[in-house]
C-alpha cells in the first residue's frame, strides 16, 4: 500500500491478492525448524518478492526505497546492478524455534530460470552442512506463477532432477501463486489442463490445492507440505488459488483484456480485510485496533522514507564469508600475472597409479584395459606422451590430493562423448561402476554425474552449485559444443552477467566440444562468437587450447587463484587423438598456463615479416600444411592464441616488439567470417598494432566466408572449404 501511493506507477509486481504467501513462509520456517531444518533457499519470480524480502527476510525498508529512488548502486564500483525485483538477499532470522539461515536467489526476468539455480545452491549448502545423506537441514522453496509453472519447460527439467543421484536435494516445496491470469492472457490460452500444477503429476508429487483468501487453510497447507518433504524426501506442491489485484505491473491496465474478472476484483475485499473481520467476529480484536495498526505502519514507513532521502542507503552485497573467505573480486591486472599451477612429480605418479589400477575381482572391458589403462601406464612411465583425457584426470586428481573437490556433469560425461575420459569404469561381468579418482583422498570428492538429457536445467544447477561453493572445481560438459544453445538463458542471464548485476561470482567451467571436421551444422561450432560478444569487464575467460598441458594448467588455475571467474573452453574433438597433441609429464609438473604459444619453428623473431595468429584446431591445420609443403621459413611465425579473453595484449605486444620487419598480421580461423573470434578481436589486435608502431596495418583474415549456418553438411564441400583456407595460408609464403 505504501509503495503504491509513494511511487505511483513504479513497477513492483505487487503481492496483493496473494498476500498469504508471507504467513505461509513463516509457518514453513516455524514447523521446519522443529523437524531438522536449519536453512532455507528460495527461488521465486517477481510477484511478491519485495514483500517477502522485507516482511519475511527482514531486508531494510531504506534499502528498498533507495532502489526505487535509483540511488542504491551509486557507490559500487564495477557493478551495474539490476532492478529491485531481481535482487537476492541472505539473512539469519531468529525465531522461537531457533535461528534459520534464509537465502533468496538473484534471478532475471526469464520465467522459472532460477529453479535449477536455487536447487544447485541447496545442493552446495547441504555439502557445507554435511547433510548429503538425509538432506533435511537445507530446504529448497520454489515459488511459481501459474502460467509459468504450466508453460515453461525448465519446470519439468527441474522436477526430473529431483530424484537423480547427481541432482537430488531431498525434495522441494513448490508454491504456485495461482492468480488465474498470465501477463494479459486467460488460463484457457496458457494451459491444457484444469490446474497449472498438473505438470507435477509426472513426478507423482502430492498437490495441495488451497484458497488464497483462507489464510488459516493456506498456513495449514504449508505445514503439511514441509512435514511431507522432511518425512519422504520428495517434492510437494501447494497450489494456492488467488487473484492479482493490479495488472502485471502497476502501470498496466488489466481491464483491457479481463474486464469481467477485474470488475469482480475491484469490489473484492483484501485478505487483511477478510481476516480482520474474522478476528473481529471472534472478539480477538476490534476495527479501531486494526486501523491503528495499519496507520502506525504507514507512518513508520513514511518516516524511514523521509530519512532515507536525506541520507540514502547504499546497496550492500554480502561480505565474503564462509566458503568464500580468503577470496576476492578479480581485477583486470590479475590477468597479467602468471599463476603457479605446478605440482610435483610424486603427486602426478600417485594419481597415475590410481588411474592404471583397479580392485581385485574387477574386470574392465578389454578395449579399456588395452587402450586406456595400459596406455595410461605408458604415459606415467614416460614411454608415451600424455594425451588430453589423461591430462584432465591428472589435473583433477592433483587438486583432490591437494585438498580440493571436483564435480563434473553432463550427458554421458563419465565416459566422455568421444570416449576419451573414462573417469568411470564398468565391470563387464556385473556392470558395477568404479571411479579410480575416488580412491585418492576420502576427505575430498570426485563427482562425475551423467546428467539427464538437459542443458538448460543442468547448467543452471551447476551455476547455483558453483556460486555457493567455490572450493569445488565445477565443470559442465556439453555433449557437443552447440548444445549450449539449449542453455543460452543460463549463459546470458547468469554466467556472463551475474557478477556485474549481482556480484555473484563463479568459477564454473564450460567444456564445449568445438571444431570444423565435416560433421555438419549441429556438431561443429560451440558458437565461439556468442561468448566473444559477451566479453567485457573481465567477466569471463574464453580459451581454445591446443595441448594437454595447457588444459591441465588452466583447470588448476581455476582453483589456485584467489578469485573466481567462469571459464569457457572450446574443447577439442579430433585433437583428443591427434598425433601432435601431446605433452610430457614434465610439462604438467613444472609448466604453467601460457596465454599465447609461440612458433616452435622460429628461433629468433627479429627476422619475422609476417605474423599469423590462430586458435584451437586451426593451428594444427596450418601447421600440418606447412610440414607437408616442406616449408622452413623464419619469415612467417604462426602464434597460437590460447586465451582469447581476457585478451593477452601484453604478451602479443612483447612478441611483436621483437621484430622490426613486420609487414602483415593475419588471423586464421576455421569458422565463417561472421562467426568465430575474428570480428571481436580485430579491433583489439589493431589497438595493439598501434601501440607497437604498426598503425598503418590492419588485421588480415583467412577463413570461411560469412554464412547463415555454421557449417556445411557435405563432407566434400567441407574438404573443399578447408583446402581453400590452407591454400590462402600457404600463399603467404609466396
Amino acid at each position: 500500500k505504501f509503495l503504491h501511493t509513494r511511487f505511483v506507477g513504479a513497477k513492483r509486481f505487487s503481492v496483493e491478492g496473494g498476500d498469504v504467501i508471507v504467513p505461509m513462509l513463516e509457518k514453513l520456517m516455524a514447523t521446519g525448524l522443529k523437524i531438522g531444518m536449519e536453512e532455507i533457499v528460495i527461488g521465486m519470480a517477481h510477484r511478491g518478492r519485495l514483500s517477502i524480502l522485507t516482511n519475511f527476510m527482514g531486508k531494510g525498508y531504506a534499502d528498498i526505497f533507495s532502489e526505487f529512488d535509483g540511488t542504491a548502486f551509486d557507490e559500487i564500483e564495477g557493478i551495474d546492478g539490476d532492478v529491485k525485483y531481481h535482487i537476492g538477499y541472505s539473512t539469519e532470522k531468529k525465531s522461537a524455534n531457533g535461528n534459520c539461515t534464509i537465502s533468496l536467489a538473484f534471478n532475471p526476468s526469464h520465467l522459472e530460470a532460477v529453479n535449477p539455480v536455487a536447487l544447485g545452491m541447496v545442493r552446495a549448502r547441504q555439502r557445507v552442512r554435511q547433510d548429503t545423506g538425509k538432506r533435511k537441514k537445507v530446504v529448497s522453496i520454489l515459488i511459481h506463477g501459474d502460467s509459468a509453472f504450466a508453460g515453461q519447460g525448465i519446470v519439468l527439467e527441474t522436477l526430473q532432477m529431483s530424484q537423480l543421484k547427481g541432482y537430488t536435494v531431498g525434495g522441494t516445496v513448490h508454491v504456485i501463486i495461482d492468480n488465474q491470469v498470465g501477463f494479459t492472457a486467460d488460463t484457457v490460452d496458457t494451459r491444457s489442463s484444469p490446474y497449472s500444477s498438473d505438470v507435477a503429476k509426472a513426478l507423482l508429487a502430492p498437490v495441495i490445492h488451497v484458497n488464497g483468501d483462507d489464510v488459516e487453510a493456506c498456513v495449514r497447507a504449508m505445514d503439511m507440505a514441509i512435514r511431507f518433504r522432511q518425512e519422504f524426501g520428495s517434492d510437494v506442491v501447494v497450489n494456492m488459488i488467488c487473484y492479482r489485484r493490479y495488472g502485471h505491473n502497476e502501470s498496466d491496465e488489466p481491464a483491457f483484456t479481463q474486464p469481467l474478472m477485474y470488475k469482480i476484483i475491484k469490489d473484492h475485499p483484501t485478505l487483511s480485510e477478510i481476516y480482520g473481520q474474522k478476528l473481529i467476529s471472534e472478539k480477538i480484536t476490534d476495527q479501531k485496533s486494526i486501523e491503528k495498526m495499519f496507520q502506525d505502519r504507514m507512518d513508520y514507513l513514511q518516516k524511514i522514507l523521509e530519512e532515507n532521502r536525506k541520507n540514502p542507503a547504499k546497496l550492500k552485497f554480502p561480505p565474503f564469508e564462509g566458503m568464500w573467505k580468503g577470496l576476492r573480486r578479480g581485477e583486470k591486472k590479475d590477468f597479467e600475472k602468471t599463476v603457479n599451477t605446478k605440482t610435483d612429480m610424486k603427486t602426478l605418479k600417485k594419481v597415475g597409479e590410481a588411474l592404471t589400477t583397479y580392485p581385485k575381482g574387477f574386470t574392465p572391458h578389454p578395449k579399456i584395459a588395452k587402450l586406456i589403462i595400459e596406455g595410461r601406464s605408458h604415459m606415467m612411465t614416460g614411454e608415451k606422451p600424455v594425451d588430453w583425457g589423461t591430462a584432465e584426470l591428472l589435473a583433477c586428481g592433483s587438486l583432490i590430493l591437494e585438498g580440493n573437490s571436483v564435480r563434473i556433469s553432463g550427458q554421458d560425461c563419465g565416459r566422455g562423448t568421444f570416449s576419451h575420459r573414462h573417469a568411470v569404469l564398468y565391470d563387464v561381468n556385473t556392470g558395477e561402476p568404479y571411479t579410480p579418482l575416488k580412491t585418492l583422498n576420502h576427505k575430498q570428492e570426485y563427482c562425475v554425474y551423467d546428467s539427464l538429457l538437459s542443458e538448460y536445467g543442468v547448467l543452471g544447477f551447476e551455476y547455483g552449485n558453483s556460486i555457493s561453493d567455490p572450493t569445488f572445481l565445477t565443470i559442465w560438459e556439453a555433449q557437443y559444443g552447440d548444445f549450449m544453445n539449449g542453455a543460452q538463458i543460463i549463459i546470458d542471464q547468469f554466467i556472463t552477467s551475474g557478477e556485474s548485476k549481482w556480484m555473484q561470482m563463479t568459477g564454473l567451467v564450460l567444456s564445449l566440444p568445438h571444431g570444423f571436421e565435416g560433421s555438419g551444422p549441429e556438431h561443429s561450432s560451440a558458437r565461439l562468437e556468442r561468448f566473444m560478444q559477451a566479453c567485457a569487464q573481465e567477466n569471463i575467460q574464453v580459451c581454445s587450447l591446443t595441448t594437454p598441458a595447457q588444459y591441465f594448467h588452466v583447470l588448476r588455475r581455476q582453483i589456485k587463484r584467489d578469485f573466481r571467474k567462469p571459464l569457457v573452453l572450446m574443447s577439442p574433438k579430433s585433437l583428443l587423438r591427434h598425433p601432435k597433441v601431446h605433452s610430457s609429464l614434465e610439462d604438467l609438473a613444472s609448466g604453467s598456463f601460457q596465454e599465447i604459444l609461440l612458433d616452435s619453428k622460429i628461433q629468433d623473431y627479429k627476422n619475422v615479416e609476417q605474423f599469423v595468429f590462430c586458435t584451437g584446431k586451426a593451428f594444427y591445420d596450418v601447421d600440418d600444411a606447412r610440414d607437408k609443403a616442406g616449408i622452413k621459413s623464419d619469415k612467417i611465425a604462426v602464434i597460437r592464441l590460447e586465451q582469447l579473453y581476457p585478451f593477452p595484449a601484453a604478451q602479443i605486444k612483447n612478441i611483436l616488439n621483437q621484430s622490426k620487419k613486420i609487414r602483415s598480421i593475419t588471423w586464421v580461423q576455421e569458422e565463417p567470417h561472421n562467426m568465430g573470434a575474428h570480428n571481436t578481436i580485430a579491433p583489439w589486435f589493431e589497438d595493439v598494432m598501434k601501440d607497437v608502431g604498426l598503425k598503418d596495418l590492419r588485421l588480415n583474415y583467412i577463413g570461411r566466408t560469412s554464412r547463415a549456418s555454421p557449417a556445411t553438411g557435405s563432407m566434400r564441400q567441407h574438404e573443399k572449404e578447408q583446402h581453400e583456407i590452407i591454400e590462402k595460408f600457404l600463399n603467404l609464403y609466396k
